[in-house]
């Protein structure tokens, strides 16, 4: 069996050969007594600036297990691997027929795995494919010209594709090690399957979607660009077809309804049909950037040292009082921010960097809390209209041409005479009070929870430091209420997944929600089969 040991360590620079060395000298083994070794873990430890160490977990096999253990089984660094049996597919042969909405990582990952029980389920994308899809992009962000289709939030590879392609999750689930397993398959660099906090980058995640999707047209999985779900088909509680672009009807069996977090008609359309919804808690706040040497030197005691990573933060204020809380979210070391919006006529922003992280910026969200409380009404769309609210305030502020409004640090904390700002963000930003396009609990909890950063990462707050509004895109302001069985408890045959139906937040835990869904219909499909 693998044996497990944690808590080897390597300064900067070293061979992570001398890991070897480490667990021979340690338990006094000779070279001919490990069979095979591997990195299975490689986080840092800053604790100590600037002293800082690569901390690794290793795997290794022995040809003398048993006597290992009699002799070193105490040792709390060490655990043996309880390896997993991997899954069985049992090829189903169903006549039903399976659409997929949405080509994020659920959609994706649902296709996927059904693909491999033997079933070909049609994909449906409101965007366009990649290659078009960044040129949209590209074009919005030079000129201001928004597609409402084609955007950082629709089309293929869903709203993750321009982010920082990060693959961490709270979520604790056995498919994990399959996701990366696969993202590596597809063209993922092969370090994601060791690092403590493993990210892809938009670069690479372009070519691993790009490349899923032609394995998925490979195994007969057609997708269909430029469909749109319009509306659901139902008869006698249960799905029977759907309606793309306001005309043309698909029949269909089982929907996989998985939109993404920003799909808003969508939601309404589902809200008409009768489909269960509720509101759903989400945050929202500004970008901050700083200089990378800024963070570099406040997290590793030094600002560059070209055999660590960019540095990275992790922050979390709490008011007791009001019971507001402001923290750091979606954090992008040497990325940039970017313009966000898929509706006309509001500003939306998000973080985005490539897989070297190699821009001259870090940035990241600073964002609070809302939830029922806060929003208009009872309807379950309520944060949806809160978010557009906000979106459009910011849209006025940065001068209603999409250009978003920022101001200094220094300034949004209330000191005079401080004006300069600067952000990676296109089409452009223009300076303004930024708690003019924020609720006013929004702008004083980011205000306490900004100088509380600062107490716990000293020279956070800076005159180098730029916020750039709105940020409202966190997660999902809605969730489609399913049953334990994974269908929405109103209509049976609908499947919702992801990020967009409020089960996920981000791409890793969005594609394990996919393969569940998928593991849930076949699961269902296997029963009706063996009846």
């Amino acid at each position: 069996m693998p044996i497990l040991l944690r808590n080897l360590a390597l300064n900067p620079g070293e061979s992570e050969g001398l890991l070897l060395e480490q667990l021979l000298a340690r338990f006094s083994l000779g070279r001919d007594e490990v069979s095979s070794w591997r990195i299975v873990r490689k986080g840092i430890d800053a604790r100590k600036k600037p002293r800082i160490k690569f901390v690794y977990t290793i795997e290794f096999t022995l040809a003398d297990e048993a006597g290992f253990g009699q002799r070193y089984g105490g040792d709390a660094d060490l655990e043996i691997v309880t390896e997993m049996a991997e899954p069985i597919f049992i090829k189903l042969d169903s006549a039903k027929r399976i659409i997929v909405a949405g080509s994020g990582p659920a959609g994706l990952f649902a296709a996927l795995r059904l693909s491999e029980y033997g079933l070909t389920p049609a994909i449906l994308e409101r965007g366009r494919p990649m290659a078009e899809r960044v040129r949209d992009v590209q074009s919005f962000w030079s000129t201001g010209a928004l597609d409402v289709e084609s955007n950082v939030q629709f089309g293929e590879g869903g709203a993750g594709t321009f982010s920082d392609g990060k693959l961490t999750t709270r979520v604790r689930d056995r498919n994990i090690g399959y996701v990366l397993t696969k993202l590596v398959q597809f063209g993922a660099p092969q370090e994601i399957l060791s690092l403590a906090k493993p990210h892809i980058g938009t670069d690479r995640l372009r070519e691993v979607v790009t490349n899923i999707r032609l394995h998925l047209e490979s195994a007969d999985i057609p997708i269909r660009f430029r469909e749109k779900l319009s509306d659901i088909v139902a008869n006698g509680g249960h799905v029977r077809g759907v309606v793309v672009n306001g005309r043309f009807e698909y029949p269909c069996d089982i929907l996989v309804v998985a939109p993404g977090h920003s799909a808003r008609d969508t939601y309404r359309m589902l809200h008409d049909r009768g489909v269960v919804l509720e509101q759903k808690p989400f945050s929202i706040g500004v970008r901050v950037e700083h200089p990378q040497e800024v963070i570099n030197r406040i997290q590793y005691g030094h600002p560059s040292q070209p055999t660590l990573p960019p540095a990275e933060y992790a922050l979390a204020y709490n008011n007791a009082r009001t019971g507001r809380s402001a923290y750091s979210f979606c954090m992008c070391p040497g990325g940039v921010v970017v313009a966000g919006a898929s509706e006309e006529g509001g500003v939306v922003t998000n973080g985005m960097s490539n897989h070297l992280r190699n821009s001259p910026y870090a940035n990241s969200a600073l964002v609070v809390g809302v939830g029922r409380g806060d929003f208009a009404g009872e309807s379950p769309l309520a944060g949806i209209e809160f978010q557009r609210l906000w979106e459009r305030k910011a849209f006025e502020t940065g001068g209603k041409n999409y250009r978003a409004p920022a101001q200094n640090l220094l300034a949004f904390l209330g000191e005079k005479g401080v004006k300069r700002v600067s952000s990676t963000y296109r089409p452009g930003v223009q300076e303004a009070d930024l708690s003019q396009a924020l609720p006013g609990f929004v702008t004083e909890t980011l205000r306490e929870g900004i100088r509380f950063f600062d107490r716990k990462m000293r020279g956070f707050v800076t005159a180098e430091a730029t916020l750039t509004g709105v940020e409202t895109r966190t997660s999902a302001p809605v969730r489609i209420v399913r049953g334990d069985d994974f269908q929405s408890v109103s209509l049976q045959g609908l499947y919702p997944a992801g990020e967009g139906a409020g089960y996920a937040g981000g791409i890793m835990s969005a594609a394990l929600d996919g393969i569940r869904v998928a593991d849930a219909i076949a699961e269902k499909l296997q029963a009706k089969r063996n009846h």
